[in-house]
């Protein structure tokens, strides 16, 4: 006997080294003990505790159905007695079965650990083992040129399994792109879900996306000619931007989008004129490659509510502007003492002035529901 002994590989090892399967991570079997974090996959998969057992390498328990199926062959037997057809036996029955259940098991198991490897890879252990895939460059850079080779990451176009394959998608671009290589056009999406992608950089914010692009002197040459003529064409100077926030959405600007923008859109020219958007060949849809020079303006929700509270300021003022003209009327009409306002809310100014629209006659500051469009105004 030797002194070095052969661990057998686990059920989740060979899976994730068969081929095709490298973007795949080895999911932990603490995580997969944890019924929390199956909850609702049972009723997804046929022959779940079966599936379950063959991932965790664990060895089925003899059920009684087992008991009930050898007392089916004992009673068979009984009856078929020396009639039973030449070559029959009753193990190779038993085998054939055996061996269709398990194939149906690991069809099962393969659609469980994949489920289960949506979960997981959201999670923090999840989440650190696919950066280490993702510095390490196992799925793979962008296709596209103006990318200049950023790292892609695997993602899915649907959480229900059966929609759709496996696609990388570009932080750089923010586009996804079908595996170059065939043996991954058979992984289906839903093993990596819709939520990976984007909360994977979230949570590594700090994670180079792409390299600074190499221009050549051709590309130099033009963007100078392009930016001469563009100063020459415009009389004013470009303003110089606003400070730039430190994050926006969770992602540093350096981070956000870097393959967009100016001079990193084809653009089509022949003997050195740009072709015309309107001709049939020219260039479609270049607003999907833009890039805001300004990423303040990315920053929707702090510009909503600038905006709702400068408009909240314009009404108050105007609603102030209107009290004062009432109180001014009041006291031309002696109706109010000298220098003491007419108390007016806002809210009741309001129902004023869309019960005047409506032509609702408006009594104690509400409009009466019998008095519309002026009927029953007569004693």
């Amino acid at each position: 006997m030797s002194s070095s002994s052969q661990v057998a590989e686990s059920w989740i090892s060979s899976f994730c080294n068969l081929l095709g399967h490298e973007y795949f991570a080895e999911v932990s079997e603490d995580f997969i003990e944890d019924d929390f974090n199956l909850t609702g996959l049972q009723s997804q998969v046929p022959m779940y505790k079966e599936a379950l057992e063959m991932i965790l390498d664990v060895e089925p328990e003899e059920d009684d159905e087992d008991e009930e199926e050898e007392d089916e062959d004992e009673d068979e037997d009984e009856i078929l007695g020396d009639e039973r057809p030449p070559g029959y036996r009753r193990a190779d029955r038993r085998h054939q079965r055996m061996a269709s259940d398990l194939s149906v098991i690991e069809s099962s198991a393969e659609l469980l650990y994949g489920l289960i490897h949506q979960r997981y890879i959201t999670s923090r252990p999840g989440m650190q083992q696919m950066a280490e895939k993702y510095e390490l460059q196992h799925f793979g850079v962008c296709p596209r040129v103006h990318c200049n080779s950023a790292k892609v990451l695997p993602v899915g176009c649907s959480d229900t399994p059966g929609q759709e394959t496996v696609k990388l998608f570009c932080p750089s671009c923010l586009d996804v792109y079908t595996p170059p290589n065939s043996r991954f056009q058979t992984v289906d999406g839903a093993f990596f879900g819709t939520t990976f992608g984007c909360l994977f950089f979230m949570t590594f914010p700090e994670l180079d996306i792409g390299t600074p692009r190499n221009h050549s002197i051709q590309d130099s040459s033009s963007q100078t000619s392009t930016s001469k003529s563009r100063a020459s064409s415009s009389s004013t100077t470009t303003p110089s931007l606003p400070p730039q926030p430190a994050l926006i959405n969770g992602v540093t600007p350096a981070n956000l989008a870097p393959g967009l923008g100016d001079g990193n859109i084809y653009e089509p020219r022949i003997y050195g004129f740009r072709v015309n958007e309107r001709s049939r060949t020219g260039p479609r849809m270049r607003w999907l490659r833009s890039r805001p020079a300004d990423v303040n303006e990315l920053d929707e929700a702090r510009i909503f509510h600038e905006q709702r509270r400068i408009a909240d300021e314009a009404e108050g003022q105007e609603e102030e502007g209107e009290d004062s003209t009432m109180m001014d009327a009041g006291m031309e009409g002696g109706g109010a003492a000298v220098g003491v306002p007419i108390p007016r809310k806002k809210a009741v100014a309001r129902r004023r002035r869309a019960a005047a629209a409506n032509g609702t006659a408006v009594v104690g500051g509400r409009g009466s529901p019998m008095n519309t469009n002026g009927v029953g105004e007569g004693g």
